[in-house]
């Protein structure tokens, strides 16, 4: 049974095509590509909820990933268009929680969950900005 969905705080999808030099030889999706994918869904994400990464990183706040886990389903090919939806789970002071679905069409080629800290310049833990924890949502470290 899939929680996906069930217990998320935003979510958000978006088309990508699958591009030529994201393959390998057999014209698949290189495993290391689906990362970026991720990464494009977090940040698309925080724009949607009108919260700019650029802009964070101005303020001297770095979101990095601590922990990514990967299930890889299915190969996604040269030219596939596919739908990824990041949903953003858990916030805490600190830390974000993702998951992500990659489909193309009903089929789920891959899925993952992220968990992501907020850091300043120096490395060390920075509490997220006010926007990211809405009322009620994870206030433990």
């Amino acid at each position: 049974m899939s929680t996906f969905g069930d217990d998320a705080v935003h979510v958000h999808t978006q088309s990508l095509r699958v591009t030529y030099h994201e393959t390998d030889g057999q014209r698949r999706v290189h495993h290391a590509n689906y990362l970026n994918y991720f990464e494009r869904g977090r940040v698309e994400m925080l724009r949607e909820m009108g919260i700019s990464y650029k802009q964070l990183e101005d303020a001297g706040l770095l979101l990095v990933v601590t922990e990514m886990n990967v299930r890889y389903l299915a190969g996604a090919e040269f030219d596939d268009v596919l739908e990824l939806t990041t949903e953003l789970v858990e916030v805490r002071k600190v830390r974000i929680g993702h998951r992500y679905r990659i489909q193309r069409g009903d089929e789920l080629i891959v899925e993952a969950d992220s968990t992501v800290a907020c850091i300043d310049r120096q490395g060390a833990p920075s509490r997220l900005p006010s926007l990211l924890n809405p009322p009620g949502r994870g206030a433990a470290g």
